[in-house]
């Protein structure tokens, strides 16, 4: 399904977030999959079609095609795709040939949350942007407004209106722009 524009169109594939995941058995977990080069959005598409959950979070970018501009939906994390499920599910995937490893994630509650907030992010509809991951920095929270409780990190490098959220499993991170005054450091 394409929508007709780029407003209508989801912020993840599937339209499911993790918020969704949140009622998790003890066979149900998190498993990070590391696609094949421009595959996130197929297998995404294969996995539910399948009745496997996943979590695909996308943003808007700008490509420029000769003298075109055109804004496409690309994968907020190149080459990675968030699976919801038992290990039956993860080997599923494993076996397509759209994944090239599958990575068992050991903390579990970390990367729910992280995913958490990526999602809180993209259903508020303030766009995020990929930037590199960050090795240092403080941990923060927005303390007010329709994002609170979002947490991510600050890095000095980064300008002050800069909040940037970090998926530490895969060593990628996204920034969303956001007034400063808004964030409290976390002790």
């Amino acid at each position: 399904m394409i929508p007709n524009s780029l407003q209508d169109a989801p912020t993840a594939y599937p339209q499911t977030e993790p918020f969704e995941f949140a009622a998790r058995s003890a066979f149900r977990r998190w498993y990070i999959i590391r696609t094949r080069s421009r595959q996130e959005k197929k297998l995404s598409l294969d996995l539910k079609a399948r009745g496997i959950s996943c979590f695909l979070p996308l943003c808007l970018e700008v490509r420029y095609h000769g003298k075109r501009k055109v804004r496409v939906q690309a994968p907020l994390f190149d080459g990675y795709l968030f699976l919801h499920g038992t290990r039956d599910d993860a080997f599923t995937a494993d076996r397509s040939e759209r994944c090239a490893q599958l990575i068992e994630v050991a903390d579990q509650q970390q990367l729910h949350e992280e995913l958490v907030s990526i999602a809180r992010v993209l259903s508020s509809g303030m766009g995020l942007a990929r930037c590199k991951p960050l090795t240092k920095g403080q941990l923060v929270e927005v303390a007010s407004g329709p994002l609170k409780g979002v947490r991510g990190r600050i890095e000095a490098s980064v300008r002050d209106n800069r909040f940037v959220l970090c998926v530490d499993m895969i060593g990628k991170a996204a920034v969303l722009e956001i007034d400063r005054d808004l964030l409290d450091t976390i002790t």
